[in-house]
């Protein structure tokens, strides 16, 4: 019974952990949208090349923060978490 619990802790911890790994996918496309639209802007306006540049830039990394949020709770849902939720149980149990 025991272990059926902590393998269903596993399990929840894993697919919460795959979860939120898919938060990296926004970044992603969002970044490649910039990117295309920004140098749509720099081909039609060569001379504004360094504002759009640096606009771009800083839009790229404000959007990247949200993976590598992701990428920390499914780290610590792999790594911390499931010793944690084994702790409690057993504390529980007696």
């Amino acid at each position: 019974m025991l272990e059926l619990a902590i393998g269903i802790i596993l399990g929840g911890c894993a697919l919460g952990a795959g979860c939120a790994m898919i938060a990296g996918i926004g970044p992603g496309i969002g970044e490649g949208n910039a990117v295309a639209k920004a140098c749509e802007a720099i081909g039609r306006q060569p001379e504004s090349k360094g504002a759009v540049t640096s606009t771009m830039l800083m839009g790229c990394a404000i959007a990247e923060t949200t993976g590598l949020y992701a990428l920390v709770i499914a780290i610590l849902l792999i790594f911390v978490a499931p010793n944690i939720f084994v702790k409690i149980l057993l504390n529980a149990i007696g």
